[in-house]
C-alpha cells in the first residue's frame, strides 16, 4: 500500500509539482492502480506460442546515405558540421 509519504517522495523524484491538497487524491488513485496489478498477476495465461515463429525483420544491407551537406541542408542552424540546438539548460 502507498502512503500520502510515498506519493510526495515519488512527485519529488518526478519533479512533479503536487499541492498537499492533491495528495490524498493521488494516492487513492496510485493504489487502485497497483490493486489492478494485483489483478492481473492472478491471470493464468496460455504461456508463449508454439513453434514456427520466425524473424519478420529484414536483414540490414548497408546502402548510400546522404552527404553531411545534404543532412545539415534543411537545419535551422549549424555547427562545425553538426545541427545546433537550443541549449535545454
Amino acid at each position: 500500500m502507498i502512503t500520502e509519504r510515498d506519493i510526495e517522495h515519488i512527485a519529488e523524484l518526478a519533479d512533479i509539482g503536487i499541492s498537499k491538497d492533491e495528495v490524498p487524491e493521488f494516492t487513492t488513485q496510485f493504489n487502485a492502480i497497483l490493486d489492478y496489478f494485483e489483478v492481473l498477476d492472478t491471470v493464468v495465461g496460455e504461456g508463449a506460442p508454439a513453434a514456427g515463429i520466425t524473424n519478420v525483420f529484414r536483414e540490414d544491407e548497408p546502402r548510400p546515405c546522404l552527404s553531411q551537406e545534404a543532412a545539415l541542408a534543411n537545419a535551422g542552424s549549424t555547427e562545425n558540421g553538426f545541427i545546433k540546438a537550443p541549449r535545454v539548460m
